[in-house]
This record gives structure tokens, C-alpha cells and sequence, in this order.
């Protein structure tokens, strides 16, 4: 590794470090328009203003959510041409397609928000309904956009290479729908409804468990909880679905996945466990042969391994050593989230109730940030599991990185937490005021009927109104 430029270690720091922050928020801007359109369909059709107001609340809380993601969404783009000037030099012409589609998205998405939250109280509440009802298909096209351009450098496709290596005849439907992009796009999109709501359920969790039972934690713990439940055995199956695609897409990621180093059939699967340099397995769980039957459904299917490419042509072992802790952390989590829905399942068919066990709200109001772990455990699995390509058999990441110092580089890593450490407790200092200014309006004044304001919107505001 000795011709890797000292460049790399700081520019894959900071990338990992800000895409690993910006997801945090992914899920959220994902799937929470679809869960708030849910509750405020709800409210709408049952007359529910208690629903009414959860969906208005949520629903400025997504607009704090997308403004943050406005910043560390931007930072990344900025990122990718300052610290990977090769790839998009040599590539952006093939894959910058996606970019764009997510920045139109991106916009629609402002722009529909914008009249979502202005609608509240000034227009007639079904106008006002129909109105909000393309967002989820805005953030969807956005997710759409950022998947087609991870896919694209998963197995990249759509274009021939001339004589001195650049590509030309690009296909942009190729380039798009490459054949890691439905398992890739579908099994994110579900992992994003699934976080949502598992995160948006735990906040009514912890106030249940802190007493607070009324029917406005009951409902804002069901209706997220419930198509979270809904979506986590399909997340399951999409989960080893995608797995199956890369081992016949990815043959040397799945064996950096599953730490496999020599090509052979009845491969042993390892739980956790230490792949060494040498090729041997320190630590974790062994099962034999379950490895080729989770592949091919059968023991005697054979397993690509890690030597069966020059060493400057896969991970590293303490790469593959990452991306196998990471993936075995997401389907252990997903594991726990399926036991977690199959309670509430359980107790839901049979009584027709929420459980009453204290243990169980204790879960689930950890399930939230359990299944952000999950998210960031994907996302490491798919990125260091494909190294050493930055373009997946085309192009190395030391090929693409940015000839900057890398005493300048650590030095905007630093700058960048300091910025993000900032953002995200503003963020946090939002959330917690919005919180108290709405425990003071329940206190004092309860649920606000949804009828239209007629005041006018930029004049003078009658008593009692707020947001």
C-alpha cells in the first residue's frame, strides 16, 4: 500500500465522517412526510383533532429536519468534487445524472414543504391535504437520485472506454438502472420508513414511560410504530436479497462481507470474528457451512474468496474485518427488530391493544436509534467493502483523491466537526424548545380546532393563535 498518496487517510475521514452524519437525518427526510400524511389523513377522515395535531407538529419538525439536511447535505456535494476531483473528472459525464436528479428533487421537495406547513390553518383542510401529498414522492425521486449514482459505482455500466481509458457512448437509462439499483434502492427505501418510525414511536415510548398515557402518546406512538412493524420483515427479506445480488454482482465485496479467504464450497459462516492477514479467523462464532446455504441455498455452493484477486485488488483485512462487523451488527439489529414487531403483532391480533409491558416500551424507545445504527452499519458495509475502487473495478480511490496537502485536509476535517458539533446542537436545542412551547400549549389551551385562519398571513395575529 505504499503508493496509496497520504491524501487518502484524511479525505476518506472526512467523507465517512460527514456522510455518516448527514444520515442521521436521512431517514427522517425519507419517510416522515408519508408518516405524517398518514396521521393527517387519519385526523382528516375521523374528525381527530388530536391526530390533526400530531400530523401539524410532526410536520414542523420535518421543516427543521430538511433545513439541517439543507447544510449537511451541501457539504457532501462540495465534498465529493474537493476531495475526489479525479472520480468526477474522469466520471461525472456517466453517474452526475443521479446528482442532478436529487438536486431537483431536492428543490421540489423545499418548495412543497414550504406550502405543506404555510397551508395549516389557511387553506380548507382537504385542499390542504392534497396539497401535501406529492412530498413523500419528492423525498422518494431524492433517494431515487443519491442510490442511482451509489449503484452506478457499485457495478458501474452505460459507457465504453476509448483508447486512453475515458469513457464515451454513454447510456444514461444504463448508467441509472444498473443492476444493483433495485436491490439497493428498495432496501434502503424500506430501511428509511423502518428508522422513521421506530425513531418518531421512541419519542412517545420514553413519554409513556414516564407516564404520560394519554390518547396523544397512544397515537403518536401507533401509527409510526405500526408501519415500522409493518415494513421490518419486508426490510428482512429485501436485507438477503440484496446480500444474494452481491455475491453474484460482488463476488470479492460479499467475501470482504462474510471474510472469506480462499474459494471453496461448504464455507463456514463466522459471527463477528477477526479475518488476520495471513487469511486465518480470529474470535467470533463458527457454523459450518451455513455460509454457501445463506449464498446458494445449498452447502455445496461454492463461495468466491478474497484470493481470488490480487491483494491491491480487495480489502485489506482490517477493511474486511469492518465491513463484516458492521453487516453482522445490521442483520443482528434487524434480527431484534423482527422479535420487537412480532410482540406487538402478537399482542395487537390477540387483544386488540397496545402491549402493557413496560419492558416493551423500553425497547422500543430504544429501537429508534438502534435502527440508525443499522442504517450507518449498511452504508459502512457497502463502502469499505468495496475498496479498494472508488468506481468498482475502474477506478482506485487513490486514483480519484485530491492532490491537496494532507496537513490542509485534517485541518477542514477539524473545522467540519466543529461546524457539525454546532449544527446538530442547534438542531437538538430547536427540537427540545419546539418540545416546550408545546407542552405549555397542551397545558393551557389543548388541541387547537383545524379550521382555516382568518387572519391575514403576514398581518397581526388575533389572541390565542400559535403555530
Amino acid at each position: 500500500m505504499t503508493d496509496v498518496p497520504p491524501q487518502t487517510l484524511p479525505a476518506r475521514s472526512m467523507m465517512a465522517f460527514t456522510l455518516a452524519s448527514h444520515i442521521i437525518l436521512v431517514p427522517l427526510g425519507v419517510a416522515l412526510p408519508l408518516i405524517t400524511l398518514i396521521m393527517h389523513g387519519y385526523g382528516l377522515r375521523r374528525n381527530d383533532e388530536t391526530a390533526l395535531l400530531l400530523a401539524r407538529r410532526w410536520s414542523a419538525v420535518m421543516a427543521v429536519q430538511f433545513a439541517i439536511g439543507v447544510v449537511t447535505g451541501t457539504v457532501l456535494s462540495f465534498e465529493f468534487g474537493l476531495l475526489w476531483p479525479g472520480m468526477l473528472g474522469r466520471w461525472g459525464d456517466v453517474f452526475g445524472i443521479g446528482f442532478g436528479v436529487e438536486a431537483w428533487a431536492f428543490f421540489l421537495e423545499a418548495v412543497l414543504i414550504g406550502v405543506y406547513l404555510y397551508g395549516w390553518r389557511r387553506l380548507p383542510s382537504r385542499t390542504h391535504f392534497l396539497l401535501g401529498l406529492p412530498l413523500p414522492f419528492a423525498a422518494l425521486l431524492g433517494a431515487f437520485g443519491i442510490l442511482a449514482a451509489n449503484s452506478w459505482m457499485n457495478t458501474p455500466r452505460g459507457f465504453t472506454l476509448d483508447a486512453a481509458g475515458n469513457p464515451v457512448d454513454v447510456s444514461i437509462w444504463k448508467a441509472i438502472f444498473t443492476p444493483m439499483f433495485g436491490p439497493q434502492y428498495w432496501h434502503f427505501v424500506v430501511a428509511m420508513f423502518v428508522t422513521a418510525g421506530y425513531v418518531t414511536a421512541g419519542v412517545y415510548a420514553t413519554g409513556w414511560l414516564r407516564g404520560r398515557r394519554d390518547r396523544y402518546h397512544r397515537l403518536g406512538f401507533t401509527v409510526p410504530f405500526t408501519l415500522a412493524a409493518v415494513f421490518t420483515p419486508v426490510q428482512f427479506v429485501l436485507g438477503d436479497s440484496i446480500a444474494r445480488q452481491v455475491f453474484h454482482k460482488q463476488p470479492v465485496k460479499f467475501a470482504a462481507m462474510e471474510i472469506v479467504w480462499n474459494t471453496d464450497t461448504h464455507q463456514p459462516e463466522y459471527l463477528y470474528g477477526r479475518l488476520r492477514p495471513d487469511g486465518s479467523i480470529s474470535g467470533g462464532i463458527r457454523i459450518p457451512q451455513l455460509d454457501s446455504i445463506l449464498a446458494g441455498f445449498r452447502p455445496d455452493t461454492k463461495v468466491t474468496g478474497l484470493t481470488s484477486v490480487p491483494a491491491s485488488d480487495r480489502p485489506t483485512a482490517r477493511e474486511a474485518t469492518i465491513a463484516h462487523f458492521a453487516f453482522d451488527t445490521m442483520v443482528f439489529i434487524g434480527s431484534l427488530l423482527i422479535l420487537l414487531a412480532l410482540w406487538y403483532a402478537v399482542v395487537w391480533l390477540r387483544r386488540r391493544r397496545l402491549p402493557a409491558s413496560p419492558w416493551f416500551y423500553r425497547v422500543a424507545a430504544c429501537a429508534g436509534v438502534a435502527s440508525v445504527a443499522a442504517v450507518e452499519c449498511g452504508w459502512i458495509t457497502t463502502e469499505v467493502g468495496r475498496q479498494p475502487w472508488i468506481v468498482y473495478q475502474n477506478m482506485r480511490v487513490a486514483e480519484a483523491v485530491t492532490s491537496t496537502r494532507a496537513g490542509a485536509l485534517w485541518l477542514m476535517f477539524a473545522l467540519v466537526i466543529v461546524v457539525y458539533v454546532f449544527v446538530f446542537g442547534s438542531f437538538l436545542v430547536v427540537l427540545l424548545k419546539m418540545r416546550s412551547r408545546w407542552r405549555r400549549a397542551d397545558v393551557t389551551g389543548g388541541p387547537a380546532p383545524e379550521k382555516p385562519e382568518t387572519d391575514t398571513p403576514y398581518g397581526p395575529r388575533s389572541a390565542g393563535r400559535f403555530l
